[in-house]
């Protein structure tokens, strides 16, 4: 079966390489697609994001890896889903917050399509992890390493010196 995690991954975590290559072990194909909103801007640019997440993944390395494509997609995710022919999404949760948050969402798609989610429950050593608490963290000066993959890590730390 294929399968598709959606995600803005501005930046991506170690969390998020965690629930692709556990996807990837237990799928047959997992596009991690990157979406976003043209209106607003991001730390990184939507193809910035797809060479970060490429790069972290060939860090992690793992023959799931070989199983990983990343895309990207501005617009409604059932069409992506719909022009791509995957019928099925994989989404991470760290606690009940995320799925209070996913879980309208994840019916609208399956009443709107008829595709399913699937929900990984993060590893509990990522549960306090977000895309927004590293940023934050990084722009004030904060070491993110081991937070965030390596080339990632160093790629948001020259970010924030380049401001």
């Amino acid at each position: 079966m294929r399968v598709c995690c959606p995600g803005s991954f501005d930046p991506v975590t170690n969390g998020h390489i965690d629930v692709f290559t556990r996807a990837a072990r237990m799928f047959d194909e997992v596009t991690v697609l990157v979406t976003y909103n043209p209106n607003k801007s991001g730390l990184f640019t939507p193809q910035e994001r797809i060479d970060l997440i490429q790069g972290a993944l060939a860090e992690h390395g793992g023959p799931e890896v070989s199983k990983i494509t990343v895309d990207t997609w501005d617009s409604l995710l059932v069409d992506y889903l719909s022009d791509h022919e995957i019928p099925a999404l994989v989404k991470g949760l760290r606690s009940s917050l995320d799925y209070e948050y996913e879980l309208p969402m994840a019916q609208m798609n399956q009443r709107l399509t008829g595709v399913d989610t699937f929900f990984l429950l993060t590893d509990p050593k990522y549960g306090y992890v977000s895309s927004s608490i590293c940023k934050e963290v990084a722009k004030y000066g904060g070491d993110v390493h081991g937070l965030l993959p390596e080339n990632v890590a160093d790629a948001v730390a020259e970010r924030y010196r380049a401001d």
